[in-house]
């Protein structure tokens, strides 16, 4: 059989086309996204802010797929006496698409709630469920489980990496999963990136770039999970994406007679990198983290035409021109996908380009 492909879903241009980066080699490469603080109204809700999502085929078992989801972004571990932690109020999404549609076939949701506190201080030990659906139809497959408490300091958690290691637990799908406090991976130098796209002396940390998030945490949820359970059985693409919800509730009254509806509402969700932050215009950013992969082609425009390229021709004419329209190899790499083919209508890309 071969190797299964993951690739990160920020979007599907049409119910065609996915975008696949397949393996090269022996190991296929990670795919991988980050977006911190990218929309006005994510900014004012860090708990529910997915900033990271990675997926894998797994080192310590490469029968089995890794994937990873990141929240609330620039956690400092020390921050108490009320310290981060997943909101018991949001729902936590990750989803796996497996015919290219946009839409999920897996998807795994994250519930969590807090414990009692000790004396003035915040319990940051929190007991979740795992929830899984095949299609529509949900199943709890985890119960019960308990996050390691955050990195606080070597009194309150002494020897954090056997804190962190009881943490993994196995779900009764076969898969495994962990949740709790984790370093941010993403070497970012956010400050010149963000102060005109400026850059240093040079590229990486030899070169002067700065690791804006050294130090600082985010909540991870990750999910080792069998290969079986994800290919599917044609071209071996499998697209991956995350999000988080908040409850929208609707109060209804009837003369004395009253009552609720609540519904989830996506209020984030992460892709491909830096999607939202750097080719989505400011004033649809919260449109972007509320619609889904199926829906992407509304944002075509902002692919081929995009806004980065016109604002580094006017800041950086010295090392341009930067092609500012029909950037139709952002639209392959970023929303459709490379292929070696086209396909029909209706179907995932026939073999993604090695």
């Amino acid at each position: 059989m071969r190797k299964l492909a993951f690739v990160l879903l920020a979007a599907a241009a049409s119910a065609a086309l996915i975008v696949a980066f397949a393996s090269r080699g022996g190991s296929p490469s990670a795919a991988q996204a980050s977006s911190h603080r990218e929309a006005p109204l994510i900014s004012e809700d860090p708990s529910a802010d997915n900033t990271d999502t990675y997926a894998f085929r797994s080192p310590d078992q490469p029968g089995t797929v890794t994937i990873i989801s990141n929240y609330i972004p620039g956690e400092d571990p020390a921050a108490g006496p009320n310290w981060y932690t997943f909101s018991p109020s949001a729902r936590y999404v990750i989803y796996a698409d497996k015919n290219g549609d946009g839409k999920p076939d897996v998807t795994w949701r994250f519930r969590f709630k807090n414990r009692a506190p000790v004396a003035f201080l915040q319990n940051t030990q929190q007991e979740y469920t795992v929830t899984r659906l095949d299609g529509k139809s949900p199943r709890v497959i985890g119960d019960g489980l308990l996050t390691p408490p955050d990195n606080i300091g070597p009194r309150s958690t002494p020897n954090y990496h056997a804190l962190a290691m009881a943490g993994v637990h196995d779900l009764s799908d076969g898969s495994k999963v962990f949740a709790g406090q984790r370093d941010d991976g993403f070497f970012g130098d956010i400050g010149a990136a963000f102060d005109l796209v400026a850059i240093r002396s040079g590229t990486g940390a030899s070169g002067g770039g700065r690791d804006f998030f050294a130090g600082y945490a985010v909540h991870s949820i990750a999910l080792q999970v069998p290969l079986s359970q994800l290919d599917n059985g044609g071209n071996h693409v499998v697209g991956v994406w995350s999000s988080s919800e908040r409850p929208k509730i609707t109060v209804q009254s009837n003369g004395r007679k009253a009552g609720h509806e609540t519904k989830w509402v996506q209020v984030s969700r992460l892709g491909n990198p830096l999607i939202n932050e750097l080719l989505i215009p400011t004033q649809l950013k919260d449109e972007w983290n509320g619609s889904t992969p199926d829906k992407d082609k509304q944002f075509e425009q902002y692919y081929s035409s995009p806004i980065l390229a016109h604002l580094l021709n006017q800041l950086y004419p010295q090392f341009g021109p930067f092609q500012e329209t029909n950037r139709s190899d952002l639209v392959s790499v970023l929303l459709t996908g490379l292929t070696d083919g086209p396909g029909r209508p209706g179907e995932p890309p026939r073999r993604p380009r090695r």
